[in-house]
């Protein structure tokens, strides 16, 4: 059969606005965020139920037509786009399942289909007096099963865990069509292997993924945030060390900040202000949080930061008077990415150290990076709490940006080595998509390569689920 037959039949087997070949709709889908990705796809289809997604996986499985599967269309690194390097691949898009979404509230649990937003969850939590702990910039976009496939971090991981640690179980439609129905609410279920976390993480290319549960937690009725100025890196991670054991471990965000990056976000975002008096090198935005209020927790705040100005680890600080103060502190640190892509162009890593080895993995990254590119503009900034920090360069003042651009792959081979000798990881949490195979392949001990390839073979023999993510053919 003729690929027109093929793409009929999968729109036959779709159904009523189960699919599109419109060009003005399939635009937004084919382009990443940052504008490095840049797609093509004959038809995306869009299920509206999981029956009609093992059907249309089944048919690919049997006349080996490739697939790529898309959420929230949010990632950064290659990981949801079809059509890159030459492929011709149907994109699945989940943004149809999305009419599921309970909360058990005796349970601490909810349910939710793949398209539903992760901002969703946030809502429906809330209204049983609970907390859906994720919480990302792109969090009113991304997505259930987007977020499950690149093990979502954000800024809570501190103290509730990536998406792994949140996920109890879930449904999925595996390359061949079978319908993986792990939708467990249990904590406890130790009957075999772990199917549900196995696709966690997995970009996509063990699966679709069409619902899961997920661990809800007490809601947070009680949160002071904090902008705090330090003079380094080092001084941070004193901060949040003392932070920690001051409140009683209750620190849920704790984020570092450089200058410069302040600096973008004032001169590109309208309605920001600058957060203190003067100018500091480094900043500190945390929140500390409690499930009930407590005046003891007040008072232990107030204690912590008055001991931290004395021992001078804090410059100077300010305590958010309101929802609306906390907010503005916020939008500084969720803006500073959308603030580089308006100055211009950035190379960026996702990478992470372990914590205690941030200031001296940034020290030590910086000062090779501006070697191989001097006057480059660091933007260093992100999760200190659990050591992932977005290690990004801006292009130096004056130069073309293309040419810039063009040294990522450069750039990227030194910062990953040094990462590596700290014992890092390269992709924190926005996972390896197309972006960062080569990096993998050349970075991942064999014996792990040839696990993941294992796994991989056995459940996907044709490799029709997002053939070009992860491994590096």
């Amino acid at each position: 059969m003729t690929q027109n037959t093929h793409m009929e039949n999968l729109r036959q087997i779709a159904g009523p606005d189960g699919s599109t070949s419109e060009a003005d709709i399939l635009t937004p889908h084919l382009t990443e965020w940052r504008d490095k990705f840049h797609g093509s796809t004959p038809l995306m289809l869009m299920p509206a139920d999981v029956e009609t997604a093992s059907r249309l996986i089944a048919y690919c499985q049997e006349y080996n037509i490739k697939l790529v599967p898309q959420g929230g269309n949010t990632g950064l690194v290659g990981g949801s786009t079809p059509g890159l390097e030459g492929r011709t691949e149907v994109l699945f898009s989940t943004k149809r399942l999305n009419k599921h979404c309970v909360v058990d509230a005796d349970n601490f649990s909810i349910t939710a289909d793949a398209g539903c937003t992760i901002a969703e969850l946030q809502t429906q939590a809330a209204a049983h007096d609970l907390l859906f702990p994720l919480s990302l910039a792109s969090e009113g976009s991304c997505t259930v099963g987007g977020v499950i496939s690149t093990n979502a971090g954000g800024i809570h991981v501190l103290r509730y865990g990536t998406t792994r640690a949140l996920t109890l179980g879930l449904q999925a439609v595996l390359p061949n069509g079978d319908i993986l129905d792990e939708l467990t609410a249990l904590r406890k279920n130790n009957t075999g292997y772990n199917l549900s976390q196995l696709l966690v993480g997995a970009e996509g290319t063990l699966g679709l993924v069409t619902r899961a549960t997920f661990k809800l937690y007490p809601r947070e009725v009680q949160k002071h945030t904090c902008l705090l100025a330090v003079d380094s890196p080092q001084k941070a991670l004193k901060l949040l060390a003392s932070a920690r054991i001051a409140s009683g471990d209750r620190v849920s965000a704790f984020e570092l900040m450089p200058r410069f990056g302040i600096e973008l976000v004032l001169k590109h975002i309208p309605g920001t202000s600058d957060p203190l008096g003067g100018s500091h090198p480094w900043y500190v935005l945390t929140d500390i949080a409690n499930s009930r209020g407590d005046a003891a927790l007040e008072h232990d705040i107030s204690a912590w930061l008055e001991t931290s100005i004395e021992d001078g680890v804090i410059a100077d600080g300010s305590v958010a008077a309101s929802l609306s103060q906390a907010a503005d502190f916020w939008r500084l640190r969720e803006s500073m990415s959308e603030a580089q892509k308006i100055e211009g162009g950035s190379i960026k890593h996702d990478i992470a150290v372990p914590v205690s080895r941030v200031p001296v993995f940034l020290a030590k990254a910086s000062d090779a990076v501006l070697e191989l590119i001097p006057n480059a503009r660091l933007v260093a900034f992100g999760h200190l709490g659990d050591g992932n920090i977005h290690f990004n360069l801006m292009q130096p003042q004056g130069t073309d940006k293309l040419q810039f651009l063009a040294r990522w792959e450069e750039v990227a081979t030194l910062v990953h080595d040094i990462v590596t000798g700290f014992g890092g990881s390269i992709s924190a949490e926005h996972g390896i998509g197309t972006l960062k195979k080569r990096e993998l392949s050349r970075l991942k001990s064999d014996a792990s390569l040839a696990a993941m390839r294992s796994i991989k073979n056995a459940l996907d023999p044709n490799t029709i689920m997002n053939p070009g993510v992860l491994f590096n053919e």
